[in-house]
């Protein structure tokens, strides 16, 4: 519960935070490819000020959260990078600075709009959230998203922000891993469950609604079809539940198409978020149809990739149609 208490605050604050960093330590002008890490130690305090533990270029330390963190920013940043040219999370640089050891038992990571901090997990429900990438991934997007396309957080644009980062954040995992997405887990959080929790993960992309039943946590809530559309007040309008529809959606397309995730099913996905008729309050349909455009604008129409990605949203419930996206083309 108080950590809930804490990430209303934390959320609310990412929607009134740029995309600049606040200096702490050394920063200076990086070149493009070129990356810049700072990790800081709050010392168990809820504070994102505390001693610079490791700077780019500096030693591992006997940290594993420290070191965690310091390598989930560089993997994010070079997939980010060698994948879609982007410079960090706003493409112009920015440097990437991580805050561990926040609070006592704190059961969550996050993304303020300028910063990552992690907490260190309880053992009962969670462990160090450092341990897992895909959620060190996951949380970064939203600086992606946010810089690119702005999607409210809250109801469908709301869950597309969370599958945004969701999508991201699996596709950083199979770049460390080398993974083609028939090779993929499709988990998201399969290191942070404590072994005390019947469970597999925070969430399915493959399978939505499979991840966890537990006694403590309840049975994952996720709909992988519009037929389940759960309709709430609720987490900011169902954004971690409801996400499980285009999550599930990005999945079937990167599978249908092969090969690795981000060489076309990414890129349609990274396109569309960039996409200028991708408005802050777009819904399933809009953000479907776009996917759509783009993978014809990308790869012609009647192409594989064309025909993955209308597959795909047909199959979670959601008939795509190309006039909608033409009427705003450019």
């Amino acid at each position: 519960m108080a950590t809930l208490a804490n990430d209303s605050t934390f959320r609310a604050l990412r929607n009134f935070t740029n995309a600049s960093l606040a200096g702490t330590g050394p920063v200076t002008m990086i070149s493009p490819g070129k990356k810049q890490r700072t990790i800081i130690d709050a010392k168990n305090m809820q504070s994102t000020e505390g001693k610079i533990v490791r700077f780019e270029g500096d030693p591992a330390t006997n940290d594993p959260a420290v070191d965690e963190a310091y390598d989930g920013l560089g993997i994010t940043y070079d997939f980010f990078w060698n994948i879609f040219e982007r410079h960090s999370i706003d493409d112009e640089g920015m440097p990437l600075q991580g805050i561990v050891h926040f609070g006592k038992e704190y059961n969550n990571a996050f993304w303020d709009g300028q910063k990552m901090t992690f907490g260190d997990g309880d053992d009962d429900l969670f462990k160090r959230f450092t341990i897992s990438l895909d959620v060190i991934g996951h949380e970064l997007a939203h600086g992606v998203t946010e810089d690119e396309a702005g999607l409210v957080y809250f109801n469908q644009a709301g869950a597309l922000n969370e599958s945004m980062s969701d999508v991201f954040g699996s596709m950083v995992k199979q770049f460390k891993l080398n993974q083609t997405s028939d090779k993929a887990d499709w988990l998201i959080g399969a290191e942070l469950l404590s072994e005390k929790i019947n469970g597999k993960a925070l969430r399915s992309m493959s399978d939505p609604g499979s991840a966890y039943d537990d006694p403590v946590l309840g049975k994952d809530p996720q709909p992988k079809h519009m037929n389940d559309f759960v309709n709430t007040f609720e987490d900011n309008g169902g954004v971690h539940i409801n996400s499980g529809i285009p999550n599930r959606a990005f999945y079937l397309a990167a599978t249908n198409i092969g090969g690795f995730a981000w060489e076309r099913a990414g890129k349609i996905w990274y396109e569309t978020l960039k996409d200028a008729r991708l408005r802050a309050n777009t819904g399933f349909k809009r953000f479907a149809n776009l996917t759509v455009y783009n993978a014809i604008r990308l790869f012609g129409q009647g192409s594989v990739e064309e025909q993955a990605v209308q597959n795909a949203w047909n199959e979670v419930g959601i008939t795509t149609s190309i006039k909608e996206p033409l009427q705003y083309a450019h």
